[in-house]
C-alpha cells in the first residue's frame, strides 16, 4: 500500500515545497490546504491500517481518497496550477487495476477530470478559451483511455492467472498421481523376494528394491553403497570378470535370463539366477536396463542333494545287493551244506547292511526326531555301546579307551543317545587305521554334560569339519576310499542332539584325527 501511494505523495510533497517560492498566493487557498492534509492522512493510513485483516475492497478507499484530495487541489489551485488534473492518472490506474466496479471506475475516470476542468471555467476562475476546453476534454479522454487500457491488461492477466492456476491444479493432480504410483511401485518392489536393480545408460544405479539391498548387505565384500555384488562363476571359486557381470551385460544392451552365478563365498554364499531387460527412450535410444536377481540357493542345493542321493544309491546300495545276489547264486550251485551256509551268512550280512542304509534314509527324511528323555546313567550306556563296538574295533586293529566317571547321571533319551554313540564310534573305527586309538570321555562341566569321542584317524580339513553334519556329505578322501557310508549318520546324530536342546561340533586336522564333542544341558 505504501509503495503504490508513494509516487503521488512525493509529487504532492514537491509541489507543496515549491509553493512558497513559485506561487506565494496559493498558500492562502483553504481548499489547497485541506487537500494537502488529506494527502498526508492517506499516506499515514497506508502505514498504520492493518489492511491484511480487512476485506480487499477496503484498499480502494485510498485511491478514492486520492481522487477527492486531487479534486480539492485542482479547485484550490485552479488559477496557479491548472495541470494538477493530470495527477488523477495515479488513482485511476489503481482503481482500474483492482478489477472491481469497472463501469463506475470508467465513469469516474472520464467525468471527474472533465468536471474539474469545466467548473473553474464556469465559475469564471479561468478565462474560457478553445484551448482550455480542448485541454479539459483531452485530459478526460486520456484518463478514460488509461483506465480502459489498464482494465484490459488486468483482465488479460487475470485470465492468464486463471489458466495458470488450472494448469497448476492439473500438475498437482498429476504429481499426486505420480507419487501414488511411485509409492505403489516401491511397495510392490519391496514386497517381492527378487532383487531388482535399475541402471541408466551410463551404468549409474537409479533404483534398488529392499531385497537387492538385503543381498548386498548379506554377501561379504559387496559394495553396499551401490556398485555391485561380489560374484563368482558356477565353480564358486573363480571371480566373475567385469565384462561378464550381469549389470555390465545389461549396460551393453544385452537381454538374458537364467544367468546363474554365485554371490560371496563360503557358508554365506548365495546362488543367484539373474535376468536383464533393456529400456529405450521415446527416440529409440538405449536409456538403461532392469536387472533382476533371484535366490535359487535352496534349489541348487536340492539338485545337488538329488545328485548325491543318486550317486550314493548307485554306489552304496549296489555293493550289498551285488553281494547278496552273488552269494545266493553261489549257494544255489554249492553241493556241501557248509559251503551253502557260508554264502548265505555273507548274503545275510549284506542284507543287514542294506537294511541299515534304508533305515538311515527313512530316518533322515523324518519330519521330526522325537526324544523321550529321562534320568539315566550315561556311563553305563557308554560301556554297553563300547562292548557292542569292540568286535568291529578288534577286526580293524583299533583300541578303545574311556575316561568316564561312574555313575554319571543325566537327563536324556537312552535309545537316541545309544544311536549317537553308535554312530560316533562306528565312524571313528572306520576312519582310523590299524594300530590307532579311540578315546571316549565324559564330564559334567558348567551345568552341562560334555561327551567327546576322539580318534587318531585320517582327519579332515576345517572346511570339511564344518560341513560333516550335512545330509549326504562325505569328504573327498572318504568318497575315494573303500570305506562304505551314506553320509547320513552324522546328520541323524546332530538331529538327535538338537532334539535334546544340545549341540555337537567337530574339530579336526588332516592326518591327525578328529574329535566330536557333544554338549547336553541340565544334567542331573
Amino acid at each position: 500500500m505504501v509503495l503504490v501511494q508513494l509516487p503521488l505523495t512525493v509529487i504532492i510533497g514537491c509541489v507543496a515545497l515549491a509553493v512558497p517560492a513559485a506561487w506565494p498566493g496559493l498558500l492562502g487557498e483553504g481548499l489547497f490546504q485541506v487537500s494537502l492534509l488529506v494527502h498526508s492522512l492517506l499516506f499515514v493510513a497506508c502505514w498504520v491500517v492493518p489492511w491484511k485483516r480487512l476485506p480487499s475492497v477496503a484498499t480502494l478507499s485510498i485511491p478514492a481518497g486520492n481522487v477527492v484530495a486531487l479534486a480539492l487541489s485542482r479547485l484550490g489551485a485552479a488559477e496557479f496550477l491548472p495541470g494538477l488534473s493530470v495527477l488523477l492518472i495515479f488513482p485511476v490506474i489503481w482503481l482500474a487495476a483492482s478489477g472491481r466496479f469497472p463501469r463506475l471506475i470508467m465513469l469516474i475516470s472520464f467525468v471527474v477530470p472533465l468536471v474539474l476542468g469545466l467548473v473553474p471555467l464556469l465559475l469564471g476562475s479561468l478565462k474560457v478559451t478553445a484551448t482550455q476546453i480542448t485541454t479539459t476534454v483531452l485530459v478526460a479522454l486520456m484518463l478514460l483511455a488509461v483506465a480502459l487500457t489498464v482494465r484490459f491488461v488486468t483482465a488479460t492477466l487475470f485470465l492468464q492467472q486463471r489458466k495458470l492456476e488450472r494448469k497448476d491444479a492439473e500438475l498437482l493432480q498429476l504429481l499426486e498421481s505420480s507419487e501414488k504410483s511411485e509409492k505403489l511401485l516401491k511397495a510392490v518392489l519391496d514386497t517381492i523376494d527378487v532383487g531388482v536393480m535399475v541402471v541408466d545408460a551410463t551404468g549409474q544405479i537409479v533404483l534398488r528394491n529392499r531385497q537387492q539391498k538385503v543381498f548386498e548387505e548379506s554377501v561379504p565384500g559387496s559394495d553396499v553403497n551401490g556398485r555391485s555384488l561380489v560374484l563368482y562363476g558356477q565353480d564358486r571359486r573363480t571371480l566373475l570378470p567385469m565384462d561378464r557381470m550381469p549389470a555390465t551385460r545389461a549396460i551393453r544392451g544385452e537381454t538374458f535370463a537364467d544367468y546363474y552365478v554365485w554371490a560371496g563365498e563360503g557358508k554365506g554364499a548365495l546362488a543367484l539366477s539373474t535376468a536383464a531387460r533393456s529400456m529405450n527412450a521415446e527416440s529409440g535410444e538405449f536409456a538403461g536396463a532392469v536387472v533382476a536377481y533371484s535366490d535359487v540357493t535352496s534349489l541348487v542345493e536340492a539338485v545337488t542333494a538329488k545328485d548325491d542321493i543318486i550317486a550314493m544309491v548307485s554306489h552304496e546300495l549296489r555293493a550289498p545287493l551285488t553281494s547278496i545276489l552273488g552269494n545266493l547264486e553261489l549257494a544255489q550251485e554249492a553241493h556241501e551244506l557248509q559251503e551253502v551256509s557260508h554264502h548265505v551268512n555273507i548274503a545275510h550280512r549284506s542284507a543287514e547292511r542294506l537294511t541299515e542304509m534304508v533305515s538311515d534314509l527313512l530316518l533322515s527324511t523324518s519330519a521330526a526326531m522325537t526324544t523321550h528323555p529321562r534320568t539315566m546313567d550315561i556311563a553305563g550306556l557308554i560301556d554297553s555301546v563300547i562292548v557292542s563296538a569292540s568286535l568291529q574295533a578288534a577286526e580293524a586293529g583299533v583300541k578303545i579307551s574311556t575316561d568316564v566317571p561312574s555313575p554319571l547321571w543325566t537327563y536324556a533319551d537312552p535309545l537316541r543317545m545309544s544311536q549317537v554313540l553308535d554312530n560316533l564310534l562306528s565312524n571313528a573305527i572306520k576312519y582310523t587305521a590299524e594300530g590307532g586309538a579311540i578315546a571316549v570321555e565324559a564330564r559334567t562341566e558348567d551345568g552341562q554334560l560334555t561327551l567327546s569321542v576322539r580318534d587318531t584317524g585320517v582327519g579332515m580339513s576345517p572346511l570339511d569339519a564344518e560341513r560333516v553334519f550335512e545330509k549326504f556329505f562325505r569328504t573327498r578322501s572318504a568318497r575315494a576310499s573303500s570305506v562304505p557310508g551314506t553320509g547320513l549318520g552324522l546328520s541323524i546324530t546332530r538331529a538327535i542332539i538338537e532334539g535334546h536342546q544340545g549341540e555337537i561340533f567337530c574339530t579336526s586336522e588332516p592326518g591327525h584325527g578328529s574329535t566330536f564333542t557333544v554338549r547336553l544341558p541340565s544334567p542331573v
